[in-house]
């Protein structure tokens, strides 16, 4: 059977994964009357509460005789380690750009990647049938990008089709509003290459991506670079520099067949498979027959660019919640994440007691605090800090972002006002239809750590921001943080709505009556620049006096509850996240207010 290696590349939510469905569908993968998810790729919980996709995952499908493998890839910019890796394991690429939105920074990202590797892609502009599509300009954006990326003559004679994932159908026809996707399973077929392997030559393969599994142990993914692997061969690991890691044998093999992963007793170069039995073997290793000595050449992976303190939760409430609070089982968690996910780099404290965890943006960082909450973790997360660097003068450099911002015509002046407080610098500003305006800047990532909530607050929930880390740059000195400062609880007990009703003058609250609540616990945002201690648990003193009248029935305005990235984005220097399974607190790193005194006149 002839085969095909493919990957879906796209900016996030342009429709990658709900092709992918379609694909399945009529291709035969699934039965006619199959009950199957929507969205069927995207199985994590995160992924499905989130709408994205954040793991890269293989399946594959089989038309007239050829077997086409896909790897489904992650959207954002946070989860670019994943894409950079999956490259390799493939031929070509399909890119699918929104035929409303045009290409996006994470369209540019991963293209840019996909033509150094010297795939050649092929177009799919999607959502055709949208009210807003503009498909012909698109298409001239598309070939713009590519120039700018520097393609070569061939990557730029692309094919092009036009698609509705939604609707099933693909065609050569711009004005094509119905139909099938057999033109996309034709061009895959006749415009991607066979994998180009060495089949007769000793079996070796590029670990991509890493699993685990309660009953098999790791198992990793990769494609056959050259010759075939049997069950039960004795095998060995190699580092990038050659030396061999461990020795074992592939106790168990297996193959992409649809969304399973099939036990096979052999595979061919050129196959993506999974293997199992060894256990330190991990991602960028060669898996080789013993007889081979060099390592395959992994692709080097961008430099984190973020970075957060994951500590012990020492508050009051520590271990109430959750049943993995010592630092001893969040250092194993910690480094099982960075082995299978290599944008991700940890380092130990000298006190033992916290880590700090280098990734790629807050999303990404914060989809690994949000699985780690749900596993029983409980942590105390630090406000995200930027890594900075060096030029070769040895002047201070930080990490600049491209930022494409879509937002309504009457906020767009709000929007060009905040940004360039936070020291970024306007790059273009066009209409982009529908009383829409597109507006592009380049600036430090320092200034727009904790902007996205007060984005969406100035565009009314409206605007859509997209971040795409660019390089690093020249350090633009300090930029203005959070003005408000916060109500912090003088006590430990639970909160009162006597207390709160007039508490609520002072700002807006986070807790609501019935709260347990701490000493040095933030339960609000003070409307004034200064931090102010209060009394959250002041009950009303009774006497036996009546009131002539009843008294008046407290109405508490609704809390204003954080999510775990607005929290992480919202805190100040002196201030962590609590996180728990049941709970995300704010509070002040010292709780005693002496020790926060002591603190700041350090600082200062």
């Amino acid at each position: 059977m002839a085969l095909r290696n493919i990957a879906i590349i796209a900016h996030v939510d342009h429709g990658k994964t709900t092709l992918v469905d379609q694909l399945f569908r009529q291709s035969g993968t699934f039965r006619e009357n199959q009950r199957v998810e929507e969205r069927a790729m995207d199985s994590n919980d995160l992924e499905k509460e989130r709408g994205i996709t954040i793991l890269a995952k293989c399946t594959s499908v089989e038309w007239q005789e050829t077997r086409i493998n896909i790897v489904d890839t992650p959207g954002h910019a946070d989860f670019g380690g994943e894409v950079e890796r999956i490259l390799s394991m493939v031929d070509g690429v399909i890119l699918l750009v929104d035929a409303a939105e045009g290409p996006m920074p994470q369209t540019k990202f991963v293209t840019g990647k996909a033509l150094a590797l010297g795939l050649r892609p092929i177009v799919v502009v999607n959502k055709v049938d949208r009210s807003y599509a503009r498909a012909a300009e698109v298409l001239d954006e598309v070939f713009d990008l590519f120039l700018a990326l520097g393609a070569s003559d061939e990557q730029l004679d692309f094919p092009i089709l036009y698609a509705s994932g939604r609707s099933g159908y693909a065609s050569h026809d711009a004005d094509a509003r119905s139909g099938d996707l057999n033109p996309l399973f034709e061009t895959i077929v006749g415009h991607v290459p066979q994998p180009k392997v060495a089949a007769d030559a000793p079996f070796a393969m590029l670990v991509t991506l890493l699993d685990r599994d309660n009953f098999l142990g790791r198992i990793l993914t990769g494609r056959i670079e050259a010759g075939t692997l049997r069950i039960n061969q004795p095998i060995h690991a190699l580092g990038g520099d050659g030396k061999v890691i461990e020795v074992g044998r592939a106790s168990k093999l297996f193959a992409f067949r649809g969304l399973e992963r099939v036990p096979v007793d052999e595979a061919q170069a050129g196959d993506i498979v999974s293997l199992a039995g060894l256990t330190v073997a991990t991602v960028a290793n060669t898996i080789a027959d013993t007889s081979v000595t060099e390592p395959i050449t992994a692709q080097p992976i961008d430099p984190p660019t973020l970075a957060m303190r994951f500590a012990v939760n020492d508050s009051p409430f520590a271990g109430r919640e959750g049943d993995k609070v010592t630092s001893r089982v969040i250092r194993d968690r910690l480094m099982r994440e960075a082995e299978s996910n290599v944008a991700i780099r940890i380092t130990e404290s000298a006190d033992k007691d916290s880590f700090e965890v280098a990734g790629r943006g807050e999303l990404q960082l914060g989809v690994l605090i949000e699985t780690m909450r749900r596993e029983g973790f409980e942590l105390g997360i630090s406000r995200p800090r930027v890594l900075f660097g060096e030029d070769d003068g040895g002047k201070r450099t930080e990490p600049y972002e491209s930022v494409v911002i879509d937002v309504d015509d009457e906020y767009s002046g709000t929007v060009v006002e905040k940004m360039q407080i936070r020291k970024a610098e306007l790059t273009d500003m066009r209409p982009s239809g529908g009383g829409k305006t597109r507006i592009s800047f380049s600036g430090p990532s320092r200034g727009l750590i904790g902007y996205h909530g007060e984005f969406l607050s100035d565009t009314r929930g409206t605007g859509i921001m997209n971040r795409l880390f660019e390089r690093y740059g020249p350090h633009k000195g300090a930029i203005a943080g959070r003005q408000n400062g916060v109500l912090i609880s003088n006590g430990t007990g639970e909160a009162v709505a006597y207390a709160l009703g007039p508490l609520e003058d002072r700002g807006i609250l986070f807790v609501s009556p019935g709260e347990a609540l701490y000493e040095g616990m933030i339960i609000g945002e003070n409307a004034k620049p200064d931090d102010l201690e209060v009394n959250p648990m002041k009950s009303k003193q009774l006497t036996n006096f009546r009131s002539t009248g009843k008294d008046d029935a407290i109405r508490l305005t609704p809390p204003r509850r954080a999510t775990l990235e607005q929290a992480i984005a919202w805190i100040d220097d002196d201030e962590m996240v609590e996180v728990t399974p049941k709970n995300i607190r704010i509070r002040k790193i010292h709780l005693d207010p002496h020790e926060r005194k002591k603190a700041k006149r350090k600082a200062d």
